[in-house]
């Protein structure tokens, strides 16, 4: 394995095939992706769910065998791997999230999260289980993430392997759900502009946004795309969040960020938001979604919530490490802390412990 960044005398990847290089308005068009829980496969999360609980387990850091589901089990390896090696996206819905209590909520989600992936901390806190609503924040705090806003969030990648969200309750307005592939991207600037391709495969700084390890700095350098070619058709990855790559110019000891840079991060931009490659799906109350972040990226729109508080939008998260998942470069190392399969990503900062929050903060 090479960990030297991309030279600018080095070849380009080539363009980049299979089931995650799609394009939005053709998969919107498929229903494969979407699956839907029988009532045998609710009772059986049920009785694993009670079963959990009455042995009064810790929930941070379950496995397959500590949740067992007889039948739904095997669909969700199966998902794991389309995740991983094929279309990068499934929707599984139907969990009637209404009649659990916020325990039995999170002790359900971790367990089905379970199947696919290790959970991974996604905060400086350590939290296992996020929750993903409005606080109240905005973006132009730099120690705030955005996901604990109203705003926009933009095309990003998550700190993992698989990202797993839960619609416990929809936005008033807005809110809805983007995902396009990554690998399209690159077809597309290889097509058209190799020179902006060629600078997003080299390391750029990226923000902690004040979640530093022990011994970091407040940001780490990582290129926009990386290729292991020894890895074949899993050699490209992504790594992306453009509000965050700006930001960390607040660092004086961070590189510049140069005129072609910025143009190229525009052009990564525009492609994302261009609706020939991405697609919009709107997330239902019991809905999961799951996204490999190496080779998608997701958004979420602006929303508007209820004026009651007990009816605004709120989303539970995972982020997961999955056992047969790719080969990550070293670069990722900064990030994730390891790039081990199986025991990688998140977010480890000194004292932390791993917790399982219930309800959101505030």
């Amino acid at each position: 394995m090479s960990a030297e960044p991309q030279s600018p005398t080095d070849p380009l990847p080539p363009a980049q095939t299979g089931p995650a290089a799609w394009l939005g308005p053709q998969m919107a068009t498929r229903d494969d992706w979407r699956q839907t829980l029988s009532a045998a496969q609710i009772d059986e999360i049920d009785a694993a769910m009670r079963a959990l609980l009455a042995r009064a387990a810790p929930l941070a850091q379950l496995a397959a065998d500590d949740f067992p589901l007889p039948t739904l089990g095997p669909q969700l390896a199966a998902l794991r791997e389309e995740l991983l090696h094929g279309r990068g996206f499934a929707l599984l819905r139907g969990l009637p999230v209404a009649r659990y209590t916020p325990q039995q909520r999170a002790a359900i989600f971790l367990g089905i999260g379970a199947h696919l992936g290790r959970a991974r901390s996604q905060n400086a806190a350590g939290h296992v289980l996020g929750h993903v609503c409005d606080l109240g924040l905005s973006s132009s705090d730099p120690n705030v993430r955005i996901y604990q806003t109203h705003e926009r969030q933009t095309f990003h990648t998550d700190s993992c392997d698989v990202v797993g969200l839960l619609c416990l309750r929809e936005a008033r307005a807005g809110g809805d759900s983007l995902l396009v592939s990554a690998l399209a991207i690159f077809n597309e600037l290889l097509r058209t502009r190799s020179d902006l391709l060629a600078r997003l495969l080299r390391p750029m700084a990226h923000d902690r946004r004040g979640e530093v390890p022990a011994g970091a700095q407040p940001f780490f350098m990582i290129p926009v795309f990386s290729w292991l070619p020894q890895q074949g058709a899993s050699g490209l990855t992504v790594f992306y969040q453009r509000q965050y790559f700006d930001s960390a110019q607040r660092f004086a000891d961070a590189p510049r960020l140069t005129a072609l840079d910025v143009e190229a991060l525009d052009a990564f931009d525009a492609l994302a938001n261009d609706p020939a490659l991405n697609m919009t799906m709107r997330l239902a109350p019991g809905d999961m979604q799951f996204v490999h972040n190496h080779v998608l990226l997701h958004d979420r729109t602006a929303f508007e919530d209820w004026p009651d508080r007990a009816q605004r939008r709120h989303l539970l998260r995972l982020w997961l490490a999955c056992p047969g998942a790719r080969e990550l470069p070293p670069a990722f190392a900064a990030r994730y802390g390891s790039i081990a399969i199986g025991d990688r990503g998140g977010i480890v900062v000194p004292g932390m412990q791993m917790t399982v929050p219930l309800t959101p903060p505030g």
